[in-house]
């Protein structure tokens, strides 16, 4: 059978007018988890009149976005006009559920997006107004970040622990958890195996969040804390696994190189590091997501884009790494595996 070739979507006008509207749906979605819809309709279809008097807001409105959530395919609506979750709503958008990406939409969304409001003007001048992967600046914004997109990274860290087969080590396992944020990284790791040691490193103003989360998941007795920039703070070495959970986009190239190489005299001979990231293609054409997100980076960093296999490949065998390969993880991108000889 001939292989299928996907259809590119032609750039008509009425193309690039759903194009003008392209922000709306992560502000619908806000507005939504900011006002509780979605935890009001958890356990009944109901109408908007019926979640105003639950959520105090106001009806007119919550029956004008219930419709476009409707549009969205993450509400349904019967003749009657009582609205309900779809599978999707109910397994990613209670604030409760351990999977939820609520906290993601309702708080660290809408910051995003006004930061890209300032977009002509980065490109214009080429820097951001904040550039929040510095200390100073980026604490409390990431303090916040970290927590909600626990969702995002916890199924590929628990991937990379299966994949290491974490849970069959009969000797310590020392893992290094570089930008640990939420620690989650660690925390994946460490309920694999009650051998796991790790140390989280991060901004000082950070390890208070990695705390309190690590004790949240009950492992924080297995964990030591190390405040400091990534290229000054002192690592230590001896390690059997080093983890880079979305880290070198904000770094960018010059500092990522730097960090590649200092991971690699951190880790014992046979130690892997593993690296998440958003990946483009050698000609930085796709994939699209990958592509906005380095616009992310130009809107919120000084140095901060995406990166190719081929180009964090190159880094680090120039590190001294080998056995530079893809592991495909329910993530962005499949993450990046390599060995130190």
């Amino acid at each position: 059978m001939p292989k299928k070739t996907r259809q590119k979507k032609q750039v008509t006008p009425e193309r690039l007018m759903e194009l003008s509207f392209a922000y709306a749906p992560p502000l619908i979605i806000s507005a939504a988890a900011g006002n509780k819809v979605f935890d009001a309709l958890e356990n009944s279809a109901k109408t908007a009149e019926e979640v105003a008097k639950q959520t105090g807001a106001s009806p007119r409105a919550l029956r004008i976005l219930m419709n476009a959530l409707v549009g969205l395919d993450l509400l349904k609506k019967d003749r009657r006009g009582r609205y309900s979750l779809t599978p999707e709503s109910a397994a990613f958008l209670i604030s409760k559920k351990p999977g939820t990406h609520a906290g993601f939409f309702g708080t660290i969304a809408p910051q995003l997006i006004s930061r890209w409001l300032r977009l002509t003007d980065v490109v214009r001048e080429g820097h951001p107004a904040v550039a929040v992967n510095q200390e100073m600046e980026g604490t409390e914004f990431f303090s916040q970040l970290v927590e909600n997109i626990i969702p995002m990274s916890y199924p590929v860290a628990q991937k990379l622990g299966d994949h290491l087969k974490v849970a069959k080590t009969k000797n310590e396992l020392r893992v290094l958890d570089l930008g640990a944020g939420s620690g989650i990284w660690g925390i994946a790791l460490a309920q694999k195996s009650p051998r796991v040691r790790v140390a989280a490193v991060d901004w000082a103003g950070m390890i208070p969040t990695t705390k309190r989360i690590t004790q949240r998941f009950g492992v924080s007795d297995r964990f030591e804390f190390v405040g400091g920039d990534l290229l000054e703070a002192n690592f230590g070495n001896g390690y059997d696994i080093a983890t880079l959970g979305h880290i070198l986009h904000s770094e960018g190239e010059n500092r990522s190189r730097q960090l590649l190489k200092k991971t690699f005299r951190a880790l014992k001979s046979g130690g892997t590091v593993a690296i998440a990231e958003w990946l483009v293609n050698d000609d930085r054409t796709k994939p699209l997501p990958s592509l906005m997100f380095a616009v992310q980076m130009l809107v919120n960093t000084e140095k901060g884009d995406t990166f190719s296999f081929n180009e964090i490949k190159r880094w680090l065998q120039e590190a001294g790494f080998n056995k530079v390969r893809k592991l495909e993880a329910p993530g962005p991108s499949p993450l990046i595996l390599a060995t130190k000889p």
